[in-house]
């Protein structure tokens, strides 16, 4: 036998010794473990640095704080402790698509509660295209876990719109165009937001923040400018 048929017979293998490995397994996980948190946190720490407190505007002392329910946000009559009331509009679900954060005729209810099935309109407010402010709640989580076609996450984008973004809204056969005039992130108690204003016709959304907790609430205000009867739902 040849000399280069005799080494092919065999096959050596440099393996590290599992003394050497063990020691390695503390810092892998340790590793691991700050990925995971930075991965979590940094959208909350993102938030806080851009908006900071520069943004929160607390409740004025006349008017009377409700007590708002921890327990279980997925209803949106626990936001701001209030009962759903009726409201009388020509439809019950209307859509709504904002192409900056790739939401796509996400259904709005009216009479209704439930936001892990729906974006949730409330009741109290005016109805799309109407001079007034018409409000609809949207559940979110961290944005990592965003999906348009799930409503518990699909506001988790939300803190991403800009000023002048656009916002389309199918209502009863009429389609129209928001564009984003102003952000507020308020206290949860705060319910300045759900105020009716006529000079126009308004359209305010309403999440949690910062991503992924209920320590806030971020509304985006967005202002009418145009309305198109011929398209249909």
């Amino acid at each position: 036998m040849c000399h280069d048929e005799y080494m092919s017979a065999y096959r050596y293998e440099k393996r590290m010794p599992v003394v050497v490995i063990l020691p390695l397994i503390p810092t892998i996980f340790i590793g691991l473990g700050l990925a995971l948190l930075i991965w979590v946190g940094w959208p909350i720490l993102a938030f806080q640095f851009i908006y900071g407190n520069s943004m929160i505007s607390p409740l004025s002392d006349e008017i009377v704080k409700p007590a708002v329910a921890q327990s279980d946000l997925t209803k949106a009559s626990n936001w701001f402790g209030s009962s759903v009331q009726k409201v009388t509009a020509p439809v019950d679900i209307y859509s709504i698509s904002i192409p900056k954060i790739n939401i796509k005729k996400a259904y709005v209810k009216i009479n209704n509660d439930d936001l892990s099935k729906s974006l949730i309109h409330y009741s109290d407010s005016e109805i799309p295209g109407r001079s007034g402010n018409a409000v609809i709640f949207g559940h979110s989580v961290l944005p990592q876990f965003f999906d348009q076609n799930n409503y518990l996450t699909i506001f988790s984008l939300l803190p991403n719109l800009k000023i002048n973004d656009e916002i389309f809204v199918n209502f009863d056969g009429m389609s129209y165009r928001y564009l984003v005039t102003k952000k507020t992130v308020t206290e949860p108690e705060d319910v300045t937001g759900l105020e009716q204003r006529y000079d126009g016709a308004y359209l305010t959304l309403v999440t949690c923040v910062p991503p992924g907790t209920y320590f806030k609430r971020l509304w985006v205000t967005a202002r009418l400018v145009n309305f198109d009867p011929a398209v249909k739902k």
